[in-house]
Protein backbone atom coordinates (compact mmCIF):
# COMPACT_ATOMS: atom_id res chain seq x y z
CA UNK A 1 0.00 0.00 0.00
CA UNK A 2 1.76 3.62 -1.01
CA UNK A 3 -0.08 6.20 1.34
CA UNK A 4 -0.56 9.56 -0.70
CA UNK A 5 -2.51 13.08 0.20
CA UNK A 6 -4.55 14.57 -2.69
CA UNK A 7 -3.57 17.13 -4.91
CA UNK A 8 -4.92 20.56 -6.23
CA UNK A 9 -3.35 21.65 -9.19
CA UNK A 10 -5.57 19.61 -11.62
CA UNK A 11 -9.17 20.60 -10.64
CA UNK A 12 -8.92 23.76 -8.61
CA UNK A 13 -11.13 25.45 -6.12
CA UNK A 14 -13.87 27.50 -8.01
CA UNK A 15 -13.54 25.14 -11.54
CA UNK A 16 -16.68 23.52 -12.95
CA UNK A 17 -17.64 19.61 -11.86
CA UNK A 18 -16.03 17.15 -15.06
CA UNK A 19 -18.93 15.15 -16.34
CA UNK A 20 -19.27 11.56 -16.48
CA UNK A 21 -21.05 8.65 -17.86
CA UNK A 22 -20.25 5.94 -15.62
CA UNK A 23 -22.69 2.72 -14.38
CA UNK A 24 -23.49 1.90 -11.23
CA UNK A 25 -23.94 -0.85 -9.77
CA UNK A 26 -27.30 -0.86 -10.21
CA UNK A 27 -26.91 -1.10 -14.14
CA UNK A 28 -28.17 2.32 -14.70
CA UNK A 29 -25.83 4.87 -16.23
CA UNK A 30 -25.06 8.33 -14.34
CA UNK A 31 -23.50 11.67 -15.04
CA UNK A 32 -23.83 15.24 -13.09
CA UNK A 33 -27.54 15.57 -15.36
CA UNK A 34 -28.62 12.49 -12.80
CA UNK A 35 -28.06 15.04 -9.77
CA UNK A 36 -28.90 18.05 -11.07
CA UNK A 37 -31.34 18.67 -8.12
CA UNK A 38 -28.61 18.26 -5.75
CA UNK A 39 -27.88 21.79 -3.73
CA UNK A 40 -24.39 20.14 -3.02
CA UNK A 41 -22.82 17.56 -4.79
CA UNK A 42 -19.92 15.49 -2.87
CA UNK A 43 -17.81 13.03 -5.61
CA UNK A 44 -16.09 10.31 -3.84
CA UNK A 45 -13.30 8.62 -5.33
CA UNK A 46 -13.18 5.27 -3.17
CA UNK A 47 -12.72 2.01 -2.99
CA UNK A 48 -13.98 -1.64 -1.37
CA UNK A 49 -10.69 -2.82 0.51
CA UNK A 50 -8.70 0.27 1.77
CA UNK A 51 -7.93 0.45 5.04
CA UNK A 52 -8.43 4.72 4.68
CA UNK A 53 -11.80 4.65 3.24
CA UNK A 54 -13.39 1.27 4.94
CA UNK A 55 -13.70 3.58 9.13
CA UNK A 56 -15.30 5.83 7.04
CA UNK A 57 -18.31 3.92 4.98
CA UNK A 58 -20.60 4.69 8.22
CA UNK A 59 -19.74 7.92 8.03
CA UNK A 60 -20.73 8.40 4.12
CA UNK A 61 -24.40 7.11 5.38
CA UNK A 62 -24.90 9.22 7.84
CA UNK A 63 -23.83 11.99 6.23
CA UNK A 64 -26.03 11.56 2.84
CA UNK A 65 -28.94 10.71 5.75
CA UNK A 66 -28.17 13.65 7.76
CA UNK A 67 -28.58 15.90 4.55
CA UNK A 68 -30.41 14.49 1.73
CA UNK A 69 -33.53 16.57 2.51
CA UNK A 70 -31.52 19.75 2.51
CA UNK A 71 -30.18 19.04 -0.98
CA UNK A 72 -27.42 16.64 -0.15
CA UNK A 73 -26.16 14.10 -3.00
CA UNK A 74 -23.18 12.00 -2.68
CA UNK A 75 -21.71 10.11 -5.26
CA UNK A 76 -19.15 7.26 -4.29
CA UNK A 77 -16.29 6.47 -7.95
CA UNK A 78 -14.15 3.81 -7.81
CA UNK A 79 -11.69 4.06 -9.84
CA UNK A 80 -9.55 1.01 -8.76
CA UNK A 81 -7.88 -1.67 -11.35
CA UNK A 82 -10.26 -4.96 -10.55
CA UNK A 83 -7.63 -6.62 -12.35
CA UNK A 84 -5.16 -6.58 -10.26
CA UNK A 85 -7.22 -5.51 -7.19
CA UNK A 86 -10.22 -8.06 -7.37
CA UNK A 87 -11.62 -6.65 -4.22
CA UNK A 88 -12.32 -4.00 -6.16
CA UNK A 89 -14.78 -5.16 -9.41
CA UNK A 90 -18.50 -4.75 -9.94
CA UNK A 91 -19.18 -7.89 -7.74
CA UNK A 92 -17.15 -6.87 -4.72
CA UNK A 93 -18.14 -3.24 -5.49
CA UNK A 94 -22.09 -4.61 -4.78
CA UNK A 95 -21.11 -6.64 -2.16
CA UNK A 96 -19.93 -3.70 -0.67
CA UNK A 97 -23.05 -1.26 -0.91
CA UNK A 98 -25.18 -3.98 0.13
CA UNK A 99 -23.33 -5.09 3.58
CA UNK A 100 -22.64 -1.21 4.27
CA UNK A 101 -25.93 -0.35 3.24
CA UNK A 102 -25.21 2.61 0.75
CA UNK A 103 -27.85 4.60 0.68
CA UNK A 104 -26.12 6.71 -2.44
CA UNK A 105 -24.89 5.53 -5.99
CA UNK A 106 -21.59 3.74 -6.37
CA UNK A 107 -20.07 3.83 -9.72
CA UNK A 108 -17.33 2.82 -11.60
CA UNK A 109 -14.90 4.05 -13.65
CA UNK A 110 -13.51 1.35 -15.37
CA UNK A 111 -10.83 3.24 -17.53
CA UNK A 112 -9.92 5.38 -14.69
CA UNK A 113 -10.57 8.13 -17.13
CA UNK A 114 -12.39 10.23 -14.39
CA UNK A 115 -10.09 10.09 -12.26
CA UNK A 116 -7.33 11.35 -14.16
CA UNK A 117 -9.46 14.57 -14.90
CA UNK A 118 -10.48 15.19 -11.16
CA UNK A 119 -6.88 14.42 -10.55
CA UNK A 120 -7.79 11.78 -7.74
CA UNK A 121 -5.12 10.26 -6.48
CA UNK A 122 -6.13 8.39 -3.22
CA UNK A 123 -9.14 6.90 -1.38
CA UNK A 124 -10.33 8.73 0.10
CA UNK A 125 -10.31 11.44 -2.40
CA UNK A 126 -13.45 13.78 -1.81
CA UNK A 127 -14.81 16.64 -3.78
CA UNK A 128 -17.62 18.67 -2.50
CA UNK A 129 -19.35 20.85 -5.20
CA UNK A 130 -22.00 23.75 -5.02
CA UNK A 131 -25.18 24.54 -6.77
CA UNK A 132 -23.31 25.60 -9.73
CA UNK A 133 -21.29 22.82 -9.43
CA UNK A 134 -18.16 24.94 -8.56
CA UNK A 135 -15.54 23.05 -6.68
CA UNK A 136 -15.67 24.37 -3.42
CA UNK A 137 -13.92 22.17 -1.03
CA UNK A 138 -11.37 19.38 -2.18
CA UNK A 139 -9.63 17.46 1.28
CA UNK A 140 -10.23 15.49 4.08
CA UNK A 141 -13.02 14.35 5.66
CA UNK A 142 -11.77 15.03 9.17
CA UNK A 143 -8.45 14.26 11.66
CA UNK A 144 -9.39 10.83 12.26
CA UNK A 145 -8.00 9.64 8.94
CA UNK A 146 -7.76 5.54 9.11
CA UNK A 147 -9.92 6.11 12.52
CA UNK A 148 -14.35 6.11 12.26
CA UNK A 149 -15.58 9.86 12.63
CA UNK A 150 -16.12 9.19 15.97
CA UNK A 151 -12.80 9.39 16.63
CA UNK A 152 -12.19 12.93 14.88
CA UNK A 153 -11.92 16.53 16.83
CA UNK A 154 -12.74 17.92 13.39
CA UNK A 155 -14.98 17.35 10.52
CA UNK A 156 -13.93 19.54 7.46
CA UNK A 157 -16.32 18.12 5.26
CA UNK A 158 -19.21 18.47 6.95
CA UNK A 159 -18.82 21.86 8.08
CA UNK A 160 -17.98 22.56 3.86
CA UNK A 161 -21.45 21.11 3.42
CA UNK A 162 -23.39 22.58 6.19
CA UNK A 163 -21.92 26.16 4.65
CA UNK A 164 -22.91 24.89 0.82
CA UNK A 165 -26.46 24.28 1.84
CA UNK A 166 -26.33 27.31 3.62
CA UNK A 167 -25.97 29.21 0.49
CA UNK A 168 -22.55 30.59 2.28
CA UNK A 169 -18.88 31.12 0.71
CA UNK A 170 -17.28 28.18 1.75
CA UNK A 171 -14.61 29.35 4.27
CA UNK A 172 -13.15 25.52 5.59
CA UNK A 173 -9.59 24.98 5.71
CA UNK A 174 -8.54 23.05 3.19
CA UNK A 175 -6.29 19.80 4.68
CA UNK A 176 -5.36 17.04 2.39
CA UNK A 177 -7.13 14.00 2.22
CA UNK A 178 -4.87 10.93 3.05
CA UNK A 179 -5.17 7.36 1.82
CA UNK A 180 -4.48 4.29 -0.67
CA UNK A 181 -3.39 5.20 -3.92
CA UNK A 182 -5.58 4.77 -6.48
CA UNK A 183 -4.37 1.59 -8.04
CA UNK A 184 -4.05 2.36 -11.24
CA UNK A 185 -3.61 -0.64 -14.52
CA UNK A 186 -0.50 -0.67 -15.21
CA UNK A 187 0.73 1.58 -17.66
CA UNK A 188 -2.07 4.19 -16.91
CA UNK A 189 -0.75 5.98 -14.10
CA UNK A 190 -0.73 9.96 -14.68
CA UNK A 191 2.16 11.86 -14.59
CA UNK A 192 0.94 13.97 -11.14
CA UNK A 193 0.75 10.78 -9.62
CA UNK A 194 4.34 9.70 -10.40
CA UNK A 195 5.39 13.25 -9.20
CA UNK A 196 3.91 12.84 -6.36
CA UNK A 197 5.16 9.20 -4.99
CA UNK A 198 7.62 9.49 -2.30
CA UNK A 199 11.28 10.00 -3.70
Amino acid sequence: MVLVSSRYDILKKGEKAVNFSLQGIDGKTYSLASFAKAKALLIIFMCNHCPYVRPKFDYFVELQRRYASQGLQIVGINPNDPTNYPDDNLDGMTQTAREQEFNFPYLVDEKQKIAIKYGAICTPDPYLFNEKRELVYHGRFDDAHKLPHDNAKTSEIEDAIKQVLAGKEVTVETMPSMGCSIKWTRGNEPKYYIDALPS
